[in-house]
């Protein structure tokens, strides 16, 4: 079995910070209990959040005995990233963890000029806080062993000059980037319009800034080599 179907096939997978000892935290021990209500001898996985995992047996007390040896995932040769301003309510949230399902490496805060959310200080230690919860989450739900890393809050100048096309619907990029900007609901301005080398096109519509999100997440980790393969039977 690969390595991914090893901790697809454990009941749970939940983060620590020593792989060598394995503590749960208080929420990842009641989330085990109380709520997927594991039973004693199931497998769980632990990892470090950085590319490292192990897989551990519930002893149905709350706690985790290691039994597999320690496995040292290597970083994607590509790594890709997407860039998107706040949202109000849990729009952005939601686009957060399907980004993290999908293995972008890197999400940005973007401050765009028609952003609906002011980023001052305050307010953007919050969003990031609630980002990486929500990334936290979706790791482990999708298996992931290796948490994005959060960049930000910059303007779409900067962004581009770190490489970063923008999601446009008249985009002009003849290959597919690795890092793609996706605006807010208002659309770019004319400053943030003024390099139109950097544009990329994704769909033949008007899409939500999450949705956006999402599909810049899909064309970014589709540019990955062998990131589109046929399945294949694992051997049992």
């Amino acid at each position: 079995m690969s390595s991914l179907g090893t901790r697809a096939a454990a009941a749970a997978q939940v983060l620590v910070d020593d792989l060598s000892t394995v503590v749960l935290d208080d929420s990842d021990r009641h989330h085990l209990v109380r709520v997927l209500r594991l039973r004693a001898g199931e497998h769980v996985v632990a990892s470090d959040g950085r590319g490292s995992w192990r897989l551990c047996t519930f002893t149905g007390e709350g706690a985790l005995d290691p039994s597999g040896e320690v496995v040292t995932e290597r970083a994607p040769e590509i790594a890709v990233s997407v860039w998107l301003p706040a949202l109000k309510g849990d729009r952005a949230e939601w686009a957060i963890a399907k980004l993290t399902e999908l293995g972008v490496d890197a999400i940005g805060l973007l401050r765009c000029e028609r952003g609906t959310v002011r980023l001052d200080a305050p307010t953007t230690d919050r969003v990031l806080a609630r980002w990486r919860r929500v990334a936290r989450e979706a790791a482990c739900q999708s298996r992931r062993a290796r948490l994005p890393e959060f960049l930000g809050p910059v303007d779409v100048r900067t962004a581009v000059s770190g490489g970063a096309a923008r999601c446009d619907l008249e985009g002009t990029a003849k290959t597919a980037p690795t890092s793609l900007m996706v605006g807010p609901e208002g659309g770019w301005s004319e400053s943030e319009r003024g390099a139109p080398e950097a544009s990329f096109g994704l769909a033949d519509a008007v899409l939500r800034t999450e949705t956006a999100a999402v599909v810049a997440g899909v064309v970014v980790t589709s540019s990955r080599p062998g990131s589109l393969h046929e399945a294949r039977a694992e051997a049992q």
